[in-house]
């Protein structure tokens, strides 16, 4: 299902199955949406870290997200994140980070990153990608750098690289 909703046969199934057997101080939470008997989406969220002044602070991205491109258009992906962040919330993790469309997920509960303070991991975000979702167990004094988990970076999954930043900067800025 990942690898038709992103195009890609290896990456992202890749990632998924690494970041469910990495250790790690939070647990990866995995949920699916069903339509018709099969799976038509899914989210992950996985452990990693906000480098916070006082002291690091356990925090979840959300990433993988993916629904099937027969599917998309409906809301799934919508009551998937909605579903995760409220796991999220409920295990008292105060904030949840991610790569992604501003317009996308700014509607569903998430804001720029650099509003709250915070930096981002690597400089081959497109600009406004990075954002966050700041739930019930966020304090003010949280702030800080962003830590993907190893598995991002030994996966080579952070940011864009190349033409892909290349093309998505130029179409930001008009270019």
């Amino acid at each position: 299902m990942q690898a038709a909703a992103f195009g890609d046969e290896d990456r992202v199934p890749g990632l998924v199955d690494a970041l469910r057997a990495a250790p790690a101080a939070l647990p990866p939470l995995s949920f699916v949406a069903e339509a018709g008997g099969r799976i038509v989406g899914h989210v992950m969220l996985s452990a990693c870290r906000l480098d916070a002044l006082p002291r690091l602070v356990d925090v979840y991205s959300l990433s993988p997200l993916g629904v099937h491109p027969d599917a998309q258009g409906r809301g799934i992906g919508t009551r998937l994140i909605a579903h995760a962040l409220a796991a999220a919330d409920e295990r008292r993790v105060p904030l949840v980070f991610l790569e992604g469309s501003p317009r996308y997920y700014r509607a569903r509960g998430f804001r720029p990153a650099e509003e709250l303070g915070f930096r981002a991991p690597t400089l081959r975000y497109p600009p406004g990608a990075f954002q966050v979702a700041a739930l019930a167990a966020y304090e003010e004094w949280m702030t800080g750098t962003f830590v993907y988990a190893e598995t991002f970076w030994a996966l080579d999954c952070v940011g864009l690289r190349g033409p892909e930043l290349e093309a998505v900067t130029a179409a930001i800025s008009g270019g």
